[in-house]
């Protein structure tokens, strides 16, 4: 179909501004333009409680906000990365879609602020993620949840982040990771699928800004094939956690995204891939202005309820 009519009038609306590619900007003026989007949130949903707190991290104390919706919570917990390309975006960006979430899901969320590039290079922001996702599961009785219900999402660099963090947990021994939930994840470094081809320029997110984005994130390092790096050039990707991963037509990101569901569906894990047609990436960070997005945040619930629901006995 054509961009949907919201999409097409946000990016409108955003060359109108004068707004320029994030590629021509300095990192500084790319992180205060991250935080205008906020404005393009719907309000923020009210919660049980909010709270900040400093989790350990393998290079110091990484910040945290944790999210508890009314009454507790169901015992589940979802880990949640914050998308930006690895450079851009923090807590503030995704305190909305995090509220949203806790609510929805009867979950509390743990959104993390992971160290950002080019300050901290590839594998900073994976590594602490990871830390992150160890410590909550080592503290679940102490943030009121069950370890055995833990949940880790993230929207483009956070999908990508999400999906590197399952696939330590695979291979180092944990935490069990119940869900995985991948909004328009980042998962290979490719300049040649039709989607970048098709989408790689004026729809917000394009060719040249994602090449800006992986520059930043690897700096001088060469992680080859590294699958916490590249999760989609992983050999081996069975065993995995359900995953619930969003796409976006005209997302230049669209065909990775599509192509990591399938290979994780082809080595045995429970898939549930959507793609949202008419819509752009980043759509979760413009629920404001995008508002047809909002059923992605439904059916991401709906694909994770199970894993984070209680087990009722018979």
């Amino acid at each position: 179909m054509a961009v949907h009519p919201e999409a097409q009038a946000l990016l409108d609306a955003l060359v109108e501004q004068g707004m320029p590619p994030i590629e021509c900007m300095t990192v500084p003026q790319a992180r205060q333009a991250a935080g205008a989007f906020v404005d393009l949130q719907p309000p923020a949903e009210e919660v049980g409680t909010v709270s900040d707190r400093a989790i350990p991290g393998p290079a110091g104390d990484i910040p945290a906000r944790i999210y508890v919706p009314h009454g507790g919570g169901s015992g589940g917990v979802l880990v949640y990365f914050h998308g930006g390309g690895w450079v851009i975006g923090d807590l503030e960006t995704v305190d909305r879609p995090c509220r949203s979430l806790a609510n929805a899901a009867d979950a509390v969320v743990v959104s993390i602020d992971y160290r950002l590039a080019p300050e901290h290079v590839a594998p900073a922001a994976f590594e602490d993620c990871y830390a992150a996702t160890v410590w909550v599961a080592e503290h679940a009785e102490e943030l009121g949840v069950d370890a055995a219900r833990l949940a880790v999402g993230g929207d483009s660099a956070g999908g990508h982040l999400a999906a590197a963090v399952s696939l330590a947990a695979r291979d180092r021994g944990g935490p069990a990771i119940a869900f995985q939930l991948l909004f328009y994840p980042v998962v290979d470094f490719d300049w040649t699928s039709p989607s970048i081809n098709d989408n790689g320029e004026g729809y917000l997110l394009g060719r040249a800004t994602m090449q800006w984005f992986w520059a930043h994130y690897l700096g001088a390092t060469d992680p080859a094939d590294d699958p916490y790096t590249f999760p989609l050039r992983a050999p081996d990707l069975s065993g995995l956690p359900p995953a619930f991963v969003a796409t976006a037509e005209y997302d230049p990101l669209r065909d990775e995204g599509e192509t990591y569901a399938g290979k994780l569906e082809a080595a045995g894990n429970t898939v549930t891939a959507k793609r949202y047609d008419g819509m752009i990436h980043g759509f979760l960070w413009t629920l404001g202005a995008t508002p047809s997005g909002a059923v992605a945040l439904d059916d991401a619930v709906a694909a994770m309820r199970p894993a984070l629901s209680p087990t009722v006995s018979a």
